[in-house]
């Protein structure tokens, strides 16, 4: 693996693993109030997006991290609207 993929696989795991406190909270405390839908579903777009550039670049790194990002935003909102 070269530099650039460790890279972007390192980056991508922080900036996938940055949610789990938000859908852990959000879990423990069965609400989602201060979660803003439209900030969710603005976010979730823009990972889907690049989630299909990375698969057209065949980037391991943006397809995993967005891809990742995308399920655990999925759920933060399933439990926003569960927990409206």
């Amino acid at each position: 693996m070269d530099f650039i993929t460790i890279l972007g696989l390192f980056a991508g795991t922080l900036t996938t693993i940055a949610f789990l406190p938000q859908m852990f909270q959000t879990w423990k405390t069965k609400s989602a109030k201060d979660v803003s839908f439209v900030m969710l579903i603005t976010f979730m777009c823009g990972l889907f997006l690049w989630l299909i550039y990375g698969i057209i670049l065949g980037a391991v790194p943006i397809i995993m991290a967005n891809g990742v990002t995308l399920f655990f935003n999925f759920i933060i909102l399933w439990l926003k609207i569960k927990y409206k």
